[in-house]
C-alpha cells in the first residue's frame, strides 16, 4: 500500500495475505504466522450475530469490515497489529474521504467493540489503541416536530387502506408508544399485546419495556389489524428471521418514502422520518415538565450506567401516566 506503513505480516513466499473470507472448513484454523487475522475474527463475529438474529448489527459489522479492507488496500492484518498507529492512520484515511465526525465515530466504535471482544477472548492484550480517536456521538440536527403539527397529522383525512394512511398510523402509534422505534413496531406480535398492555424487548438493546395501550393506540391497532397475521401491524409477514429482516428493510424504506409524502401534505418545513416520532415524544415530554429520569425510562435508554441504576426501581405506572397526558393533548 502506498504511503502507509502498517507492519503487515507476510504469508507464504513473502506475499501479503488478501483481506478475504475463507471456507468454513478452515474457519477455526485461520491465522497468519500463528496470529488470528482481523478480518477472520470479524467474520466469526458477524456469523454469530446472524445466528442470534441480530441482522442489523451484523450488517453494520459487514459495512465496517468493507471500509477497513479498502483502507488496507485488500491486504490482511493480524489482530495484534491493531494499535494506536494503525487506528490513527485509519482515522486520517476516513477524514480524507470526507466523512463527517459522527460517521468516522460509527466505524471506530464498531472496531473498538471488536477489539475489546478480542481482548476478552485473550487473542490480544489490551493496548487501548482507540484512546486518541473520537468514539462519541455529536448532537445532530433537531428532528422533533411540535404537538400542533402532530395534531394536524393525527386528524388528517387520508384514504383508508393505503400505504399513506398506514404510515401515518404507524407514526402516531410510535409517538403514542413513547417513541417506539419503527423496528420494534414492525416486529410487535399480537401476543405482545395482552389485556391492554404491550410487553416487548427493544431490538437495539434487548431491554424489556411495558406500555399501557391508550384508547388512541387501540384504535390504530384495530384499524390496521390483519386476522391471519401473527404481527400486530401489517408490516412483516414472514416468521423466518432472515426473511423478516429483509422485509423490515424494505418496509423501512417505504415508510420513510410515505413520511416524505406526508411532510409535503402538511406543508411544513419539518421533514418526517422514522426517527421523528421518537424525538418528538421526548421533546413533548420535556415540554410537559416530565422529569428527565421518566423520559429516559419511557424510551428505554440504557446508554448511561448511572441512569440505568437509578431507573431500575421506577414504577412503570409513573411513565404510563406521563404518557397518557402527552397523548391526551393530541385531542
Amino acid at each position: 500500500m502506498t504511503k502507509r506503513k502498517l507492519h503487515l505480516v507476510s504469508g507464504a513466499g513473502g506475499n501479503m495475505m488478501p483481506c478475504r473470507r475463507k471456507s468454513d472448513d478452515n474457519r477455526r484454523e485461520k491465522s497468519l504466522s500463528g496470529r488470528t487475522l482481523f478480518s477472520d475474527y470479524m467474520h466469526e463475529l458477524i456469523e454469530q450475530l446472524r445466528l442470534e438474529g441480530r441482522y442489523g448489527t451484523a450488517k453494520n459489522y459487514e459495512k465496517t469490515l468493507r471500509v477497513f479492507c479498502k483502507f488496507m488496500g485488500g491486504k490482511e492484518l493480524p489482530l495484534t497489529a491493531i494499535n494506536s498507529r494503525t487506528i490513527a492512520e485509519y482515522n486520517t484515511y476516513l477524514l480524507r474521504r470526507g466523512l463527517l465526525r459522527n460517521s468516522i465515530s460509527f466505524y471506530m466504535r464498531i472496531l473498538k467493540a471488536v477489539y475489546n471482544k478480542a481482548v476478552r477472548h485473550r487473542l490480544v492484550r489490551q493496548a487501548f489503541p482507540f484512546s486518541e480517536v473520537y468514539t462519541g456521538v455529536d448532537a445532530t440536527r433537531k428532528r422533533a416536530i411540535d404537538e400542533s403539527l402532530l395534531s394536524r397529522l393525527n386528524s388528517m383525512q387520508l384514504p383508508s387502506g393505503t400505504a399513506l394512511s398506514l404510515a401515518r398510523d404507524i407514526f402516531i402509534f410510535s409517538y403514542c408508544a413513547r417513541g417506539m422505534a419503527f423496528v420494534d413496531v414492525a416486529y410487535l406480535l399480537k401476543t405482545d399485546c395482552v389485556n391492554g398492555v404491550i410487553n416487548y424487548a427493544r431490538r437495539k438493546t434487548g431491554q424489556l419495556l411495558t406500555i399501557r395501550v391508550e384508547p388512541s393506540m387501540q384504535r390504530i391497532i384495530e384499524r390496521n389489524a390483519s386476522p391471519s397475521s401473527p404481527y400486530l401491524f401489517p408490516i412483516l409477514t414472514s416468521d423466518d428471521s432472515a426473511e423478516a429482516y429483509r422485509q423490515y428493510l424494505a418496509a423501512l424504506n417505504n415508510y420513510n418514502y410515505q413520511l416524505a409524502k406526508l411532510s409535503a401534505l402538511l406543508n411544513s418545513s419539518c421533514k418526517l422520518t422514522s426517527y421523528t416520532a421518537r424525538h418528538s415524544w421526548a421533546t413533548a415530554a420535556r415540554n410537559h415538565n416530565v422529569p428527565l429520569s421518566v423520559i429516559s425510562a419511557g424510551m428505554g435508554h440504557t446508554s448511561e450506567q448511572t441512569t440505568r441504576i437509578y431507573l431500575a426501581a421506577l414504577d412503570n405506572s409513573v411513565i404510563d401516566e406521563a404518557n397518557k397526558g402527552i397523548i391526551d393533548s393530541l385531542g
